[in-house]
């Protein structure tokens, strides 16, 4: 992925260079590295989000590029940044990505009464979700993201601007899903 350099105005930055990995069913993966590494870049990638210069990506033997409709039902992302409505309610949010994962009708509700009740967000299944605080806005994005049990999750700081109890809560949350 190449962008403008901030030190070298009109060079090519690589924020993801060389990157070559495969998971096997059933592996936890992290992406660690300090901040402007290229973590959050290669979720993008991943998720056909930004396109890379160069290279290929392949989820369960499907070209991203060319078979992108059935790689995004594979996938669950919680990004960096809250990819939230924020005056739907949780409980809509919820459903509106279930409905954009292809996620069938007959099964959606039970989908997402699972996902809201694993992230602890019952008592605000009917809130609009702007009126949430950060850590409830951060559960509800992975509940965003766990809705139809994906095979591959993708999580980008799923704790980040959480009180220590949440954030103990998420991890608890992470280790379930991984298991």
């Amino acid at each position: 992925m190449r962008s403008s350099g901030p030190c070298n105005p009109g060079q090519p930055l690589r924020a993801v260079e060389k990157l070559s990995f495969g998971l096997q069913k059933g592996e936890c993966f992290a992406l660690l590295g300090v901040n402007g590494a290229g973590k959050s870049t290669t979720f993008k990638m991943l998720t056909a989000e930004e396109e890379p210069t160069s290279g290929s990506i392949t989820i369960k033997g499907l070209d991203l590029k060319r078979d992108f409709q059935k790689c995004r039902k594979l996938l669950g992302y919680c990004p960096q940044y809250d990819p939230i409505f924020e005056s739907l309610t949780v409980e809509q949010n919820i459903y509106y990505f279930a409905q954009i994962k292809g996620i069938p009708r007959y099964c959606r509700s039970k989908l997402v009464e699972d996902a809201i009740n694993k992230l602890g967000l019952l008592i605000h299944r009917g809130t609009a979700a702007g009126q949430l605080s950060g850590g409830n806005k951060r559960k509800l994005s992975v509940a965003i993201a766990i809705v139809g049990n994906p095979p591959i999750i993708m999580l980008d700081e799923p704790s980040a601007g959480m009180d220590p109890e949440a954030r103990r809560f998420m991890w608890s949350v992470v280790a379930r899903i991984a298991s």
